[in-house]
């Protein structure tokens, strides 16, 4: 796929952007049958790109070759029918030897997660994603947050850049991703995608929307993608009364409770999916599992936003 190609489709908001959790088996390895099923549901229900092997799916906790079997699983899984993008991150070298690991795995395009540990200026940031963008025929999708943290005259450079086609915003700073977004709509031609990345990216979407950042991706999907669809279903058609009655019933509880752990923005998700009868293991350390407390809890707020769908429908 052509980064002209993945940012047409990715351009198109028909449904939620999948971010799947990894499961893991009895004696920790990686579950590729029950990950295939994953993603197939996922695609089943309408997500309209799959982006494997990244933060939701503890990028950081796999082996080269268990991230490369899970590329090739999550191509498998979605036969086509919607792209698949891949994790890269860590230092420059290892994350151009992911990238070419998505590259031979069949993946669509690379989602490029900041580098490791160190605290770069911003002509060495620039550096580092145009060799990752250099190193194989990928678009590259630059994700913004913790570590990597660009100036607008940053990311014009990164929108000249073949190959890179779009930054996701981890961050949250809507006046600097507005004079970003200001900036490269003047100096560079074409459509250029922005992506809300922040945990539960729906709490924030509205204020996105507003400076210029219509896609986002939907951890909640992967255990509630009734609850997901709805609500992206609603910002798209501009219902904002199920847009706020999903915010304050289900979305504000869950990011609520979600803040109750380091962490769960993963263990969270994972332990949600469990509830919805998919056993994919629990999370690899340093990650943690959430309290039984806290599973309770989340297992009342999946049914509160199920109810209140059924409200809609009625």
């Amino acid at each position: 796929m052509t980064p002209a190609d993945l940012a047409a489709r990715l351009g198109i908001p028909s449904g939620p952007l999948f971010f799947p959790v990894t499961p893991y088996g009895p004696d920790g390895s990686v579950d590729l049958d029950t990950y295939r099923a994953h993603v197939r549901q996922g695609v089943e229900a309408g997500a309209a790109a799959v982006f494997a092997c990244c933060g939701t799916g503890e990028f950081h906790a796999l082996t080269p070759e268990e991230f490369e079997a899970g590329i090739r699983a999550a191509v498998e899984a979605t036969a086509g029918r919607v792209p698949v993008v891949a994790g890269a991150g860590y230092g420059t070298a290892l994350a151009v030897r992911y990238a070419r690991l998505a590259e031979a795995a069949g993946a669509d395009g690379l989602l490029a997660l900041p580098p490791y540990l160190v605290l770069a200026g911003q002509e060495g940031l620039l550096r580092h994603y145009r060799e990752i963008a250099a190193a194989t025929a990928l678009p590259v999708i630059v994700y913004q947050r913790d570590n990597a943290v660009f100036t607008p005259e940053t990311v014009v450079e990164l929108a000249r850049t073949q190959g890179i086609v779009g930054l996701k915003d981890g961050l949250g700073d809507l006046d600097l991703m507005q004079r970003i977004v200001s900036a490269v709509r003047g100096e560079v031609p074409g459509d250029f995608l922005y992506f809300n990345g922040l945990p539960t990216a729906e709490q924030t979407q509205l204020a996105y929307r507003a400076v210029g950042v219509p896609l986002y991706s939907s951890a909640v999907f992967c255990f509630a993608p009734e609850i997901a669809l709805a609500f992206h279903r609603a910002l798209e058609t501009g219902d904002r009364p199920t847009v706020d009655r999903l915010l304050d019933g289900f979305y504000r509880p869950f990011v609520e409770l979600r803040a109750q752990g380091r962490g769960y923005a993963v263990a969270l998700v994972k332990a949600g999916v469990r509830l919805r009868g998919l056993d994919v293991g629990e999370v690899r350390p340093p990650l943690h599992e959430p309290t039984e407390d806290h599973v309770k809890q989340l297992a009342q707020i999946i049914e509160r936003g199920y109810a209140l769908l059924r409200e809609e429908n009625k």
